[in-house]
């Protein structure tokens, strides 16, 4: 029965949620505009979390939306 649950898995993988260091050009009521390598608007309903480590901006956010 466990390869039912591995099958799933390779056809509905999880998505991961990752810390990922940016800069905050902009915000709105809505959204964020972040560059980590490329400007992206990240609306604010993505974004779980934010933290402040060695003086840099980081967003826990899933991986697909950051790149």
């Amino acid at each position: 029965m466990s390869w039912i649950f591995s099958i799933r898995n390779v056809m509905c993988p999880k998505e991961r949620y990752i810390w990922a260091q940016v800069r905050i050009i902009h915000e709105t009521d809505k959204a964020v505009l972040v560059e980590n390598g490329r400007k992206t608007w990240i609306p604010k309903s993505r974004i779980n979390r934010i933290r402040l480590k060695n003086n840099t901006v980081e967003i826990y956010v899933k991986e697909s939306s950051v790149g």
